[in-house]
């Protein structure tokens, strides 16, 4: 008997960058709450995400713009999508200007958490 592996196993982790120039007004966590509602409906919802994700907005030295970084897990034939959805929920929103957008590498620091986010249950 044949066996199909896992939706966890057909997952793959993936990281987009932005670097975004933030609005006085705009509250730091926004961003990568923007992004979950993109991704999951909700920045706060129950039970398990269809593409599991961690964003931080990693703090800028005086004069730079931050850089947002979301790593996600997701089978290869979704990637574009998740990334379309990261796009658009980062480029509608008036309280910060998005300088730069796109795939990036996974740092060593991140390898656990990718790892991490490919074990969650898939929604």
């Amino acid at each position: 008997m044949r066996t199909t592996p896992s939706a966890r196993s057909e997952r793959s982790p993936y990281v987009h960058e932005a670097e975004l120039r933030l609005g006085a007004d705009a509250d730091p966590r926004a961003p990568g709450g923007a992004v979950t509602v993109a991704l999951c409906g909700s920045w706060r919802h129950d039970g398990p995400c269809r593409w599991p994700h961690h964003s931080e907005l990693a703090p800028a030295p005086a004069g730079e713009a931050p850089t947002l970084r979301t790593v996600f897990v997701a089978p290869p034939a979704d990637e574009g999508e998740v990334r379309a959805r990261i796009e658009r929920a980062l480029r509608t929103d008036a309280r910060w200007e998005v300088l730069r957008s796109g795939p990036a590498v996974l740092d060593a620091s991140e390898q656990l958490l990718a790892a991490k986010l490919a074990e969650e249950r898939v929604g």
